[in-house]
């Protein structure tokens, strides 16, 4: 389904000025750091707050268009959202919170299954106890319940994980990533957690001081020089990998992405031959040699060439690099740069570290 929205808004001293074009697939992560208008942009694609100027369509349905005075309420937008708090009523059970939602959906849309949603989100436990008596996250998942049985086009979440911890964010992320499975809703995640993203999200929107910088696949945009977020401190490469081979022996699983194809080891033996995972390489752990290593005791190593170069500071540059189709992030010392004589189109030996098991 294709969003299209161009909002002005003005808060304060604030500005909303975005434009956001996009297909509407899988997961979409809206990532900026705080005060960026995110959650001012979800609120005026959800109608929970009203945009001086602006057109926003979602398929062939116009939810907003100020030039002929349009603007459809929130309980007439085919929209799901979920907040920061679990926002339930504390007087009912879950069964009851939920049942509130169900019986909000229209009856001329179609509804989610009951029993899906319970499965999916394995609420079945909770449903006979009040949301006092519950952990954060499973409130949380109560949450996310109530509003996919309204039956919701579009799922908007609004930073849900940001009180969680570490382990309570794995575990909904988790989850997050089964209602999409499973339902084949869109999802807009709003963060400004990038680990967050990366392990959740298929494309990306970019935002900045109130406008949208850029948007596109997210294993595309996080390792675009010309964008912020490839200068980070944490900036990295996502590649999509599948498990092919095991060795128990070394707790080792062999994983290829890319075409032809490349041969990734990673010290994980739970995971299942055939598996389909997302693994994450961070541009500090990637070195450079110009000839392929005969003694080392990094295990992954293989033939890129340099796309792209960009100096980062003083010391150090940013190499983009192509491995079998799949870029990679680089980050080395100008001195490196200069004495192996990188440049742009050279053919190189990437070395990677330590790689990250996100999905």
């Amino acid at each position: 389904m294709r969003l299209e929205a161009q909002l002005y808004h003005q808060q304060g001293a604030f500005y909303l000025d975005s434009q956001l074009s996009a297909d509407l697939s899988g997961v979409t992560g809206l990532f900026g750091p705080s005060g960026s208008g995110k959650t001012t942009l979800l609120r005026c694609l959800s109608g929970l707050e009203r945009a001086e100027r602006g057109v926003v369509c979602f398929g062939d349905q116009i939810w907003q268009d100020e030039s002929k005075g349009i603007f459809l309420p929130p309980h007439q937008r085919p929209v799901g959202v979920v907040f920061q708090e679990s926002r339930l009523f504390d007087h009912l059970t879950i069964k009851e919170n939920l049942q509130f939602g169900h019986q909000r959906a229209k009856k001329a849309q179609s509804r989610v299954c009951w029993d899906e949603v319970i499965d999916i989100l394995e609420l079945a436990p909770l449903l006979t106890r009040h949301p006092q008596r519950l952990s954060g996250g499973e409130q949380q998942r109560v949450a996310i319940g109530r509003t996919l049985l309204t039956g919701p086009q579009l799922l908007i979440m609004d930073e849900p994980l940001a009180s969680m911890d570490h382990t309570g964010k794995k575990k909904i992320l988790g989850f997050i990533h089964r209602v999409q499975t499973h339902l084949k809703l869109p999802i807009l995640h709003v963060s400004h957690d990038m680990g967050e993203i990366l392990q959740l999200a298929d494309y990306l929107a970019l935002m900045e001081k109130g406008r949208i910088l850029a948007t596109g696949p997210i294993h595309e945009m996080i390792t675009r020089l010309d964008l912020p977020l490839a200068h980070r401190g944490d900036a990295s490469t996502l590649l999509a990998a599948q498990v092919t081979e095991q060795e128990l022996a070394y707790h080792l699983s062999h994983l290829t992405f890319g075409k032809p194809s490349q041969q990734l080891f990673i010290p994980n033996t739970s995971l299942s031959l055939g598996e389909q995972v997302r693994v994450r390489i961070f541009a500090r752990d990637v070195s450079l040699t110009l000839e392929q290593p005969k003694q080392t005791s990094i295990l992954n190593h293989f033939p890129a060439k340099v796309v792209e170069i960009m100096p980062e500071n003083p010391a150090q540059s940013m190499v983009k690099l192509s491995v079998s189709g799949s870029p990679i992030l680089s980050r080395i010392t100008k001195k490196s740069l200069e004495s192996l004589g990188i440049v742009e189109g050279l053919s190189v030996i990437a070395q990677v570290k330590s790689i990250a098991l996100e999905r």
